[in-house]
């Protein structure tokens, strides 16, 4: 092979029926670049096979003129709203075997169903890209079946697309590195076939050295650079068709919230120039406050207090009212510690619990809609099925919405607890990690599945660690239970 390109070699194949023909990568140039593209994927991904996607069989990316993003949906069947993830790729799995989704090896099993994750797959965890792959592998699988995987961006996703590598953990940066190490071995190989173009070099421009990073970790903060700047090998791929906002049937799902003047913009004009200024258009332009700040849509939180008084119920039926069809506001972003829950007469549905391990590590629950009327959690949460269970005994009002205080949950001292006996609840502290816990006097193991710690998201304090006392049945529930809850306006 050496002084000879690939191009120069050939392979000759002969039947009973044809003669002999010559393969070289001037003939099958797309066939040598499919493979190598698989064995990259392949080995990124932790052993997944991407299948072909149906709807976009030449696989392109970096298609000057794409299609329009599909903004609003029918209502179908069954519909799946799952919350942010943050590079916890078990509990993605979780939630989604949760939903009856995927089955114990991965494959979908949703049939018809549509589901619908409003962001944040980015940081605080080390298998992104790896929750990327299987998403998109899902993606494919979906459309066979009659279903639909659509993916949303979050802040996060911005962030990083900006180059603001704040919660990046060091398994996330070591991810990326891994990803530049088989990526530049796939170009080499695809460099050697004279009858292929050139690849783009992923690192193009960027320096070798950043001011203010430390050496050991300049490989992994230029690799994720690489991959996730504008027009990056991974951004343009993964992120540039998420959607920013979605209209599925009645229900919109934003990462943050919109408000009226974000409606005013254009719904599908928010998804174009996002999706334009990810994938390195020309024309990718996308003004700051549409996806920056504290008013953007995948930032806010005006709707998102757990407490239910604090948030701006008048600004969102006004911004229902001038989206057609839309009886409810879905989004993530802001830690809901009572679960999934709804406020403003569950015209607000709140998804985001924490599940990922790097901001929470909380059991997942994902929101399922049947039709476009019946709402409900579905939990594998044991403290959920006692307060579910209690509010329906009582005759509540059922919907959307666990009960939320007026003045938030209540804090409990760290390391002391109190067990009611006969009474199948027992009420822990928080700890760090599973441990011995000290209650009235007796020394009692922490059930891991059971405990729930609350790490630093931006919200915590002391550490990273809160203390707030959670109430657990002393029985287990069925598997995958599902329970409707009340309105907060019925407490």
């Amino acid at each position: 092979m050496a002084g000879v390109g690939v191009a120069d070699t050939t392979a000759s194949t002969t039947d009973h029926h044809h003669p002999t023909t010559s393969i070289t990568c001037q003939t099958l140039p797309h066939l040598l670049s499919s493979f190598v593209d698989t064995f990259v994927d392949f080995s990124v991904s932790g052993g997944l096979f991407i299948p072909p996607n149906p709807l976009n069989p030449n696989n392109n990316p970096n298609n000057p003129n794409p299609p329009p993003l599909q903004t609003t949906y029918p209502s179908p069947n069954r519909l799946v709203a799952i919350g942010d993830l943050h590079g916890d790729l078990h509990k993605s799995r979780h939630a989604l075997t949760l939903a009856g989704l995927i089955d114990a090896s991965g494959r979908w099993t949703g049939g018809a169903a549509t589901v619908v994750q409003v962001g944040d797959v980015l940081d605080r965890g080390g298998e992104e890209l790896k929750i990327l792959y299987f998403l998109e592998k899902l993606r494919r699988e979906a459309v066979k079946c009659g279903g639909r995987v659509v993916t949303m961006n979050g802040n996060h996703e911005i962030m990083n697309i900006d180059g603001d590598f704040r919660y990046v953990t060091q398994a996330g940066l070591d991810e990326f590195k891994v990803w530049a190490d088989w990526y530049c071995i796939g170009n080499s190989m695809k460099s050697l076939c004279n009858g292929l173009e050139k690849p783009k070099d992923p690192f193009r421009g960027l320096p070798s050295v950043f001011p203010n990073v430390k050496s050991e970790i300049t490989d992994g903060v230029r690799a994720r650079i690489a991959a996730l700047r504008p027009e990056g090998p991974i951004s343009s791929r993964f992120l540039a068709n998420n959607l920013t906002v979605a209209v599925v049937g009645e229900s919109v799902f934003v990462h943050g919230g919109l408000l009226p003047n974000h409606v005013t913009y254009g719904l599908d004009r928010i998804n174009e120039e996002v999706r334009n200024w990810i994938s390195g258009m020309k024309q990718g332009v996308v003004p700051s406050g549409l996806i920056r700040g504290r008013n953007s849509v995948v930032w806010l939180r005006r709707f998102s207090d757990e407490l239910a008084k604090n948030c701006d119920c008048s600004t969102l039926e006004h911004v229902l009212r001038t989206i057609p069809g839309a009886k409810r506001m879905i989004m993530g972003h802001t830690i809901q510690e009572s679960g999934i829950n709804g406020v403003c007469k569950n015209r607000a549905i709140r998804i985001d619990v924490g599940m990922s391990k790097g901001c929470g590590d909380r059991l997942p629950e994902v929101l399922e809609i049947i039709g476009n009327s019946d709402l409900r959690v579905l939990t594998s949460n044991p403290l959920y099925l006692n307060r579910y269970q209690s509010s329906v005994e009582s005759n509540q009002k059922e919907g959307i919405g666990l009960l939320i205080p007026e003045h938030g949950p209540r804090p409990v001292e760290e390391g002391i607890a109190t067990v009611i006996t006969g009474a199948g609840v027992r009420w822990f502290a928080m700890v760090p990690e599973p441990s011995n816990v000290v209650i009235d006097g007796m020394v009692m193991t922490s059930e891991p599945a059971y405990d729930f710690y609350l790490h630093s998201c931006g919200m915590f304090a002391d550490e990273g660690i809160a203390s707030f006392a959670i109430r657990i049945s002393n029985h287990f529930p069925p598997p995958n239970p599902s329970f409707p809850f009340p309105t907060p306006e019925s407490k």
